[in-house]
């Protein structure tokens, strides 16, 4: 069901489109009417995502392959976006992927990995999304981050690193365009469903089902998932929560939801 958002006809890019989170959050905006483009780094199956999106909603989808660590790759992206929509209202920032570790583990190369794929290719796409919606006067820009940038365990690095200067980011940046009628929010995760985070579970337990593998994690606190939850949010329901923050008349220049499992709102 539509959530009446106000954003029919405005252009909204979302990065790490093909799945998950960023494949939920692709579908609620197309059906509240936005033109949608996803990008990832997997063609066939970012394709085989924009044609599903398309077939489900009836909107236009675009589907461009990018790799948001390579600035080359994100100056096409929105040069494609661009041709086929016009000027960019709506920016979701969900690229990412699960790297928690010991710290004695994580070498340089890692390091600049994550950070390139959690924070600079959030950079860079914002610096591309604002000049749009500093012409219009309206913009909504969502980070997608996590729990552990707030509130780190052991053993998280680099990812936790990473998504605390996310959060920085999107608390800086609201602050400075504001006047410019943009909004800048994040939204940080928990443990979510996915057939990513699926994968780093049952490796954590190969000797158990995936359903015992994930609540032997809630036991652990090694997935932070909600108590009430103890299997793990599922993404298609975390899609509502992502595009109520780029609703037409959203006047916050920041908020920070936090999703363990289920909703735990923290403004």
């Amino acid at each position: 069901m539509p959530l009446d958002l106000g954003i029919a006809g405005k252009v909204a890019v979302i990065t790490g489109g093909s799945a998950g989170i960023g494949f939920a959050t692709a579908r609620r905006l197309a059906l509240e009417g936005a033109k949608v483009a996803i990008c990832a780094r997997d063609p066939d199956r970012l394709a085989e995502a924009a044609r599903r999106l398309e077939e489900e909603t009836g909107a236009p989808v675009l589907g461009a392959p990018a790799d948001v660590r390579r600035p080359d790759e994100i100056d096409r992206l929105f040069d494609a976006v661009h041709a086929r929509f016009g000027p960019v209202a709506i920016l979701v920032n969900n690229a990412g992927t699960a790297n928690a570790n010991p710290f004695d583990r994580v070498d340089d190369e890692a390091w600049q990995a994550d950070l390139e794929l959690k924070l600079l290719g959030a950079v860079r796409c914002t610096r591309h999304a604002l000049p749009d919606m500093r012409a219009a006067h309206w913009g909504r820009i969502v980070n997608l981050t996590a729990i552990s940038g707030k509130s780190p365990g052991a053993g998280s690095v680099p990812t936790s690193v990473s998504r605390a200067a996310g959060i920085a980011l999107t608390k800086a940046l609201s602050k400075e365009v504001a006047r410019d009628g943009i909004t800048v929010n994040t939204v940080c995760i928990g443990t979510v469903r996915s057939r990513q985070i699926d994968r780093g579970t049952q490796a954590m337990f190969p000797h158990l089902s995936l359903e015992e593998a994930y609540a032997e994690r809630a036991k652990e606190g090694t997935g932070r998932v909600h108590p009430g939850c103890r299997r793990g949010g599922r993404s298609h329901r975390l899609s509502r929560v992502c595009p109520r923050w780029v609703r037409h008349r959203d006047s916050h220049q920041f908020r920070r939801r936090c999703l363990p499992g289920r909703l735990n709102a923290d403004y």
